[in-house]
């Protein structure tokens, strides 16, 4: 961590230390167990009828977590891939569906890069500065969210400062290279309230080219991220509250030239800048009606700088650039309607959306002398309006019903729709849920406008991709070791059928190629899992997942879908203050495009699964002091998740942790 870095993050963290507020502080309130993605009203989790997944705060500390991808390696029905370390490309895939199909939320504002050829989210770049908590939804949700909601929505929560000024300060380093600071303050003072958050985060790591291939030459790899968030808020009067949030991230990473051969550079750098940011209004008017104005925007600047290197086999050199904005005006409304008879808990959603996006952004790469070049320098707009009705029946039968209608410039428009139950069993422990809906993606700026020296051009006339899903699930508490709740299991079963999927099809003699609306695919499969609490110092969570996802078309297997993936994440208390948290992540193979031990490309093939895990151990030596190690890869596994990217080497971060 460079000086200045260090200098800054301490110096927030010492001037929050001395407010005169801090001496008064009180611990944060835990809000219930609810969730707001699932249905845009705080809602308790066992009456949602969708795959959901929580992590708060505690959680995210306790795990040792520092990024976002460290913070969902757990999730069920969730896949990683990591091409390279931290900053390299990181896909998410949710029940068999495309890394594109995952809508990324923070607070409900899309975070998507316009710029990105299928408009997807990198995973591997995000640190944790001011994230409150992350809830995990999936199954189809474009009925909510619109565009990009096939596989599930990923929302990154933060919320109002409240109470007297409070916080954390983090500090930590370890091996090798690796370093951390961060400090969130959060409070408010009459009026007003706030929250900020800072993050640095530099981490150096081993070669992420394989050991197998002749290439490896075991050379030192390196991420350095800052990540800050701020909120405030104004309440000119009960109900009322006026807000302003900002968030922003820098990072620089090494990366790998994956050429014909792979060639292990040195040189090669990645620059991945955004920020984002809200300003809005939230109301209750005549006591039900609940109503938020937000404008946001957001933007992101990419770069990766390839030099020319002498011992490179491939002559490869490169400047390639990604700018991308977005502007988003929203309007929510939330009616809570009097409960009557046997109906409770009604709430009626409506509202309305505008978005523009645009992407100049320009690839700009040459390998033996020949140059490649792509670009896109185009803009679109769309306008949504959705309303939705949920409410509960003889406080049993819980109901949700969402449509949402798109228009937009070019991709055409879509009307998608989601209908969900859940049936509460108090006597056998037990809920029963099952939910239906229809999700869509639009065509990316690349789809519709991109260009390259090689004769693609892209299609305006695309439409957009579309699919359609259901899930039927059980869960149940039961007792274990003389404890009511001691083991809970829940098990679901799901299935997604999309179609015009958007693929590059060429013209008969290869001289030209464009998108077309051309595919079709199929996710089925299952998720279980299992938490046991045999004791009050003892709880294990367990998740395993069954997923089959194949093109339709020519009845192979997707890449990079393993069929069985499973992890274990228990949390252990043997002494007062002292919790010790062992992860394991199991992952079978699956199809690739394999890359052989020279660092050739050699075709679609299967590639060998394998395991890793994290260890995470804190001691609370004060009420407010608490030192932590936190052990990543622990084992040095060399599982590669994507065929030619092992993970990077172990580590070993030891840190202490204050609260005020």
């Amino acid at each position: 961590m460079t000086p200045l870095r260090f200098a800054i993050v301490t110096s927030f963290c010492a001037a929050a230390s001395v407010l005169p507020a801090a001496a008064q502080t009180a611990p944060e309130l835990q809000l219930p167990e609810t969730v707001v993605t699932a249905t845009r009203v705080p809602t308790l989790i066992e009456r949602i009828p969708a795959g959901v997944t929580v992590i708060t705060r505690h959680q995210l500390e306790q795990s040792g977590a520092t990024t976002l991808a460290d913070a969902l390696a757990l999730v069920p029905g969730l896949t990683e891939v990591a091409s390279g370390g931290p900053g390299g490309n990181t896909s998410v895939f949710i029940r068999g569906t495309n890394s594109d199909h995952v809508l990324v939320l923070r607070d409900g504002v899309p975070l998507n890069d316009p710029s990105d050829p299928g408009a997807a989210f990198n995973f591997g770049v995000d640190t944790l500065a001011g994230v409150d908590r992350i809830e995990i939804v999936r199954g189809p949700m474009s009925a909510l969210y619109g565009s990009g909601a096939i596989g599930g929505v990923v929302n990154i929560i933060t919320r109002p400062g409240s109470g007297p000024a409070h916080g954390t300060v983090t500090l930590g380093a370890g091996l090798p290279a690796r370093g951390e600071a961060a400090a969130n303050l959060a409070g408010a003072s009459g009026s007003w309230d706030y929250r900020l958050g800072a993050q640095a985060l530099d981490t150096t790591y081993g070669d992420t080219i394989p050991k197998r291939e002749s290439v490896y030459a075991g050379h030192r790899e390196f991420y350095r991220g800052d990540n800050g968030a701020l909120e405030l808020g104004y309440t000119p009067r009960p109900g009322t509250r006026l807000f302003l949030g900002l968030a922003g991230r820098t990072s620089t990473f090494s990366m790998k030239e994956h050429g014909f051969p792979t060639y292990d550079s040195q040189a090669y750098r990645g620059y991945d800048n955004a920020w984002n940011g809200r300003l809005g209004a939230t109301t209750t008017l005549f006591g039900y009606w609940d109503s938020a104005l937000t404008l946001a925007h957001l933007q992101t600047d990419r770069q990766y700088l390839q030099p020319l290197e002498a011992l490179d086999p491939n002559a490869a050199s490169g400047d390639s650039r990604y700018h991308g904005a977005r502007d988003v005006l929203s309007w929510n409304n939330t009616l809570h309607l009097a409960s009557r008879g046997a109906l409770s808990d009604v709430a009626a959603l409506f509202g309305y959306e505008h978005r523009l996006d645009s992407s100049n952004s320009r690839l700009d790469l040459v390998t033996g002398g020949v140059p490649y070049l792509s670009d896109v320098r185009a803009s679109a707009t769309s306008d949504a309006g959705h309303a939705g009705l949920q409410g509960t029946l003889w406080r049993r039968l819980s109901v949700t019903a969402d449509i949402r209608g798109e228009h937009a410039r070019y991709g055409g428009g879509a009307v998608t729709w989601r209908l969900g139950a859940v049936l509460a069993l108090p006597q056998l422990r037990s809920h029963l849920h099952a939910a239906y809906g229809t999700a869509f993606r639009a065509p990316s700026l690349y789809d519709l406008f991109g260009q390259d020296n090689y004769g693609y051009a892209g299609n305006p006339a695309l439409k957009p991709e579309r699919s359609r899903g259901y899930e039927i699930g059980w869960s149940t508490d039961l007792p274990l070791a003389g404890r009511p709740k001691g083991l809970s299991l829940g098990v679901t079963y799901f299935e997604n059928d999309i179609n015009n999927l958007i693929q590059t099809v060429f013209n008969a003699n290869f001289t030209a190629s464009t998108q077309q609306n051309v595919a079709r695919a199929r996710s089925r499969g299952v998720e279980v899992t299992l938490t046991a609490r045999p004791a009050a110092w003892f709880t294990a969570d367990l998740t395993y997942t069954y997923t089959d996802a194949r093109d339709l078309s020519t009845h192979t297997p997707l890449l990079r879908r393993p069929k069985n993936r499973g992890t274990i994440d228990a949390r252990i208390e043997p002494v007062p203050g002292l919790v010790v948290e062992p992860q394991l992540v199991l992952t079978s193979a699956f199809d690739d495009y394999i890359e052989n031990d020279l660092g050739y490309p050699v075709g679609p093939g299967l590639s060998p699964g394998g395991a890793y895990a994290n260890l995470a151990v804190s001691y609370r030596l004060r009420p407010r002091l608490t030192l932590f190690a936190d052990a990543r890869n622990l084992f040095n596994s060399h599982f590669e998740p994507a065929s030619g990217f092992a993970m990077p080497g172990a580590s070993l971060l030891l840190g202490l942790r204050g609260g005020f």
